[in-house]
């Protein structure tokens, strides 16, 4: 994280500082201010070669300067004090990097969410709960917005099947403003970190990095990431040799795409060329009762989460498959806003 370009924080700080002068020192204040600016620029030069906005910053000081009669060498500005603690008088008090605060402030009521998961063979319940089974063999995206960037890689679940399993995952959480840093998380089978990619557990420094947040709730089982400035949480979790995805998302978050990110899976569902029917699995591996006795431990209801486990242990012979679509379930469970919604029958 220390070896980030800081030259945002710089701008940020030198705005600050300038931003109600008035009166007879005004001059004085202003030279300080820009001595502190340019010493901020100094500290993150070696990180910041190449970046444009560094380098026309560090000509704007000098032309700032010199049009100012200001002198190199004098104090600086004092560090900007803390804001106030949160008071409900405006918005502007309120932690702009949480994201239901600022809905409701708003809007007068809380946002509304959707759910998407990816599991098992894989299979995908979209956020408008169409529930598809899939081929997709190689990468496909289930998100792409203007927030979030979500790969799910398949691969065979055994030699010479039909039936894929996703094997590595990459999520990748945009650049936003004063929140956070761009991060990247990646999980592959039997990898599954604490950490994003830079090992960092948060956002980053700015001033609402604590806004994005990673813990292990399961370790190298299951992993959650909170991600309070676009009212997200994910969970990735490991059941066997296959990854599952769910996600929670502002409905708002979830719609902030164009139509060239059409391809989304947690959107649109699999394309018709990639859907298998769960009726054909039962040429496989296990016979379908013993199939449906393991599923039936875990899943006592015989909706597409149980339908699915029959065809994942089926294909496969790897009765793991019966905690993926278990944990599926129970994501489900603690992320759908509607639990009527949580069974679905086909």
């Amino acid at each position: 994280v220390s070896s980030q370009c800081k030259i945002l924080r710089c701008n940020s700080e030198y705005v600050a500082a300038t931003l109600n002068l008035r009166g007879s020192n005004r001059n004085a204040a202003y030279c300080n201010a820009l001595r502190s600016y340019s010493h901020c620029t100094r500290k993150t030069a070696r990180t910041c070669r190449g970046d444009l906005a560094y380098h026309s910053a560090v000509h704007g000081i000098e032309d700032l300067m010199i049009q100012n009669n200001c002198s190199k060498e004098g104090p600086t500005s004092p560090p900007r004090p803390r804001p106030p603690a949160p008071n409900h008088q405006g918005f502007e008090s309120l932690d702009i990097c949480n994201y239901e605060k600022s809905f409701l402030y708003k809007h007068g009521q809380p946002p509304s969410y959707q759910h998407c998961a990816a599991f098992g063979d894989p299979h995908i319940r979209t956020f408008h709960d169409d529930f598809h089974t899939c081929r997709v063999e190689g990468s496909w995206p289930l998100l792409d917005n203007d927030y979030l960037f979500v790969q799910a890689t398949s691969s065979p679940v055994a030699k010479g099947s039909n039936a894929t399993v996703t094997s590595k995952l990459t999520i990748i959480f945009k650049n936003m403003k004063e929140c956070i840093d761009q991060k990247v998380y990646q999980a592959e089978i039997d990898s599954l970190p604490a950490a994003f990619e830079d090992g960092s557990v948060n956002g980053g420094e700015r001033p609402g990095g604590s806004s994005l947040a990673i813990r292990e709730r399961s370790p190298g089982r299951h992993v959650e990431i909170r991600a309070e400035y676009i009212g997200t949480t994910i969970a990735v979790r490991q059941a066997g040799r296959q990854l599952s995805f769910s996600i929670r998302a502002a409905e708002e978050v979830a719609r902030a795409f164009t139509e060239e990110q059409d391809l989304q899976l947690c959107v649109g569902g699999c394309p018709r060329s990639q859907r298998i029917s769960r009726s054909e699995c039962c040429r496989g591996r296990v016979a379908a009762e013993t199939a449906r006795a393991l599923c039936k431990e875990m899943l006592p209801v015989e909706d597409v989460y149980f339908q699915s486990c029959v065809f994942d242990v089926v294909t496969s012979g790897d009765a793991n498959f019966t905690m993926a679509a278990h944990g599926a379930l129970e994501d489900a469970r603690v992320f759908l806003p509607n639990a009527e919604k949580l069974h679905i029958f086909q």
